[in-house]
């Protein structure tokens, strides 16, 4: 049986985030365990998972998020966008927070999946995430095989559950911190 079998394609209601959702979170993208492209063909964003600069990291679910991820690129990074109106860009993403136990992490890490296909890499640019909703609690696996089997379905979870009007970045609360200037 797979391992995503009885999932929801579509989490969340109609109407948009429901409390405590929408969630902040900011700070420079730092280097990972390095296997999110070369182990799993996922490329991830790592944030500092840090309970002073935010609160409610510590206490949250560990598991599988999604949202939005903003982005001030270097002016040198091909998708730096320099006609927009503001210096970040905005894209869907799909997040871990916890442990990885697959991996037996022993740190707590914020591993986001940026769901646009960059041409390089972004590492020490100011990534901004607003976490719009929870998609599964985090779970360990049998295989390699099956871990990115549920991965590459929570990413097309995020996708279909965004795609909803009331779940558009400019509609939500918050969603206009995600390009606001530093």
């Amino acid at each position: 049986m797979s391992v995503t079998s009885g999932r929801p394609a579509i989490v969340g209601a109609e109407a948009g985030p429901e409390p405590p959702y929408p969630l902040q979170m900011e700070g420079k993208v730092i280097s990972g365990f390095g296997r999110g492209s070369k182990e799993l063909g996922i490329p991830t964003a790592n944030l500092p998972v840090d309970a002073a600069v935010t609160p409610w990291i510590g206490d949250i679910t560990s598991g599988v998020y999604f949202g939005y991820a903003s982005l001030q690129l270097a002016p040198s990074h091909p998708e730096h966008a320099p006609a927009s109106s503001s210096s970040f860009s905005v894209f869907p993403m799909v997040m871990s927070i916890g442990y990885n136990p697959f991996y037996k992490n022993t740190v707590r890490s914020a591993e986001v999946h940026v769901l646009h296909k960059f041409s390089q890499d972004f590492y020490d640019a100011h990534m901004r995430l607003l976490i719009t909703g929870f998609i599964r609690e985090e779970k360990d696996y049998k295989s390699l095989e099956a871990l990115v089997e549920d991965i590459n379905f929570d990413c097309e979870v995020a996708k279909a559950s965004l795609k909803r009007d009331a779940w558009a970045h400019g509609k939500l609360e918050g969603g206009d911190w995600l390009t606001k200037e530093l």
